[in-house]
């Protein structure tokens, strides 16, 4: 049976506002054991650790060549796929989802319509700071990831005070539903117990969407026994459990499709798998690229000589675009809010952003 094997990076619980790791993602590859120690011997054939891992290599200039052909092998040999999301981005996205669709909701208003979810976003994102006041902004994201946390009368009304802050007038249509009406059914949302700003599921989504594609029948997981992928290891069984069956659709090239073919998650110590650890050094290159991209990180690999490595469909990212245009032809005919209510009901945990 096919086996991919995962490994994640960036992860820091509900906080998606860390400045130390802005990015967050994820690798699964379907290679077996023997075919990763071959590719490890083949490629570092001195190396003296006992466990191959990204970040203690990349440190070295003279490691980059043989990290990228070590990569280029991996890519163009075994099927995988990465996903790596901007973490605050994610949040804003989570800020739309439950401090202002359910304003729209209540008036009949389909939120999600062609993506408009994440042409709101991609604004407070990119253009928010200027137009609404950068430090006032950023308070607001801050409170909002707070009262999301909490689930206080306190940090709710701390939040609606922190929306009015900003110069809300500038962009109603997005703050206007806390900032104006305090809306009741936003802050409800928001308290709702299992609502959490923890990115696992949406990470986990984008993989098992990529992974049942690849897969023609069964297969199976494994990943590292460290305790931030223990929330995957939960979230990946009860998506197994489930027996529902429907197929709900994401974008143009993604859908979510239960009952999974997935059929076992396990997890295994990375040390004795170089399978897993050839999935580190994949999420370790993916979100390395990232940070240098954003200007937070130097002396790594070059991202122009990684990133045309990698095949159209071996690469997710979620940032933000100000070409909404084509975020509206990429998320054309969506059933986000389909999408969305079907998770929280089977779930019991924080619909996924659409």
């Amino acid at each position: 049976m096919k086996c991919f094997r995962i490994d994640e990076s960036g992860y820091t619980g509900f906080d998606l506002l860390n400045t130390d790791q802005p990015f967050q993602g994820a690798t699964a590859v379907a290679i077996n054991d023997d075919e990763a120690a071959r590719l490890i011997k083949e490629h570092f054939p001195t190396l003296q650790a006992a466990e191959l891992k990204y970040r203690a290599l990349s440190r070295r200039p003279a490691n980059h060549s043989r990290l990228l052909a070590l990569l280029s092998d991996l890519l163009r040999g075994y099927q995988s796929v990465t996903y790596v999301c901007d973490k605050r981005f994610l949040l804003i996205l989570m800020f739309c989802d439950y401090a202002v669709e359910p304003w729209y909701h209540a008036r009949g208003a389909n939120f999600y319509e062609d993506g408009q979810n994440y042409s709101m976003a991609s604004l407070l994102a990119m253009a928010g700071p200027v137009l609404l006041g950068k430090a006032e902004l950023a308070a607001m994201f801050a409170a909002f990831q707070r009262a999301v946390r909490e689930k206080s009368p306190e940090a709710l009304s701390d939040l609606v005070a922190a929306a009015r802050r900003t110069d809300w007038q500038q962009f109603r249509e997005g703050l206007g539903p806390l900032a104006r009406d305090a809306c009741p059914n936003c802050l409800a949302a928001i308290a709702t117990p299992g609502v959490t700003t923890d990115a696992a599921m949406v990470v986990l989504q984008s993989l098992i969407t990529r992974m049942e594609v690849m897969s023609d029948g069964p297969y199976r997981v494994e990943h590292d026994q460290s305790k931030n992928l223990s929330t995957y290891n939960d979230l990946i069984q009860r998506f197994i459990d489930h027996e529902g069956e429907i197929e709900l659709r994401q974008s143009e090239v993604a859908s979510f499709k239960f009952p999974l073919k997935l059929t076992e998650v396990r997890q295994v110590d990375s040390k004795v798998s170089p399978a897993v650890q050839l999935a580190d050094v994949m999420i370790g290159a993916a979100i390395e690229a990232g940070n240098t991209m954003a200007g937070r990180r130097s002396g790594g690999l070059d991202p122009d000589k990684l990133l045309p490595l990698y095949a159209e469909d071996q690469f997710i990212h979620l940032v933000p675009s100000m070409d909404f245009e084509a975020q509206k032809q990429f998320r054309r005919g969506t059933q986000a809010a389909d999408v969305i209510d079907y998770f929280s009901k089977h779930f019991a945990a924080a619909k996924p952003p659409a």
